[in-house]
């Protein structure tokens, strides 16, 4: 079950934390991976762990919210038949501390990066008459999270072009789904508290992992493992949904 062999997949941000997870999974599935990354070296990183355990990787550096950018990349690797969008950035911040530039820029990798590539890879899915397409939401998309005003913003329109991308192309075999995690913890995460919790990074981990009900936040590794799921052929009667990945927080956090 969940065999990608002969399947090409792209996935946005396979650096590192969940990427570079879907991206090892995937590989070790069979699909040949193709990963886009801001960071040339991280994406060479995982690459180069993909080929040492005899599975086949390339890497494109590319700024996701650079619509020429991708759709060189789109055109360079040529057949699609998965797509994860999974690159993404946060900012903490509310309506009155988040400026203009803030909110642009989390829209810019976030919500247009996403865009740019649904731009580049569904024609082509069209065009073969199928597809798998995963986006990478939040717990933001269902629920308020106090001071994260553009990134819950973004993480809703992921949710909202999922549903979209669904409906208007279920016709041409192309599925489009969406995972919603709550924190997973990631080098991201790790970083995340170093720069905004600075002296506070041991309190902040603990507090943010008993967020969740369950206690802890969750593996890269686990939502890697729903991502094969929901792009796999076993997963051909799924699409226009969104799997909340939470650890019990949005119906159990009473």
């Amino acid at each position: 079950m969940f065999n990608l062999s002969g399947k090409t997949a792209v996935i946005t941000g396979g650096g590192s934390g969940i990427g570079r997870a879907i991206s090892l999974l995937f590989a070790r599935q069979g699909a040949t991976v193709h990963i886009l990354e801001l960071s040339a070296d991280a994406g060479q990183a995982t690459a180069a762990e993909i080929g040492a355990a005899g599975g086949t990787a390339h890497t494109h550096a590319a700024d996701v919210s650079q619509q020429p950018q991708v759709k060189a990349v789109f055109d360079a690797i040529g057949r699609v038949d998965i797509l994860v969008n999974n690159a993404g950035i946060a900012h903490v911040g509310n309506v009155e501390t988040t400026s203009e530039a803030d909110l642009d820029r989390v829209y810019q990798v976030n919500v247009k990066g996403a865009y740019n590539c649904l731009h580049a890879a569904v024609p082509r899915m069209k065009q073969q008459g199928a597809g798998a397409i995963l986006n990478l939401a939040s717990i933001a998309s269902h629920v308020g999270l106090a001071d994260r005003l553009a990134y819950s913003m973004s993480k809703g329109a992921i949710f909202a072009m999922t549903m979209s991308v669904a409906r208007d192309y279920m016709a041409h075999g192309i599925r489009c789904n969406s995972v919603s995690p709550a924190r997973v913890h990631t080098p991201f995460v790790d970083g995340f508290i170093a720069k905004n919790y600075p002296g506070q990074e041991a309190e902040m981990f603990e507090k943010l992992s008993a967020s969740q009900p369950i206690g802890r936040m969750a593996k890269p590794e686990e939502v890697a493992a729903l991502a094969l799921y929901l792009c796999s052929d076993e997963a051909g009667f799924v699409t226009g949904c969104d799997y909340p990945l939470d650890g019990g927080f949005i119906k159990l956090n009473n």
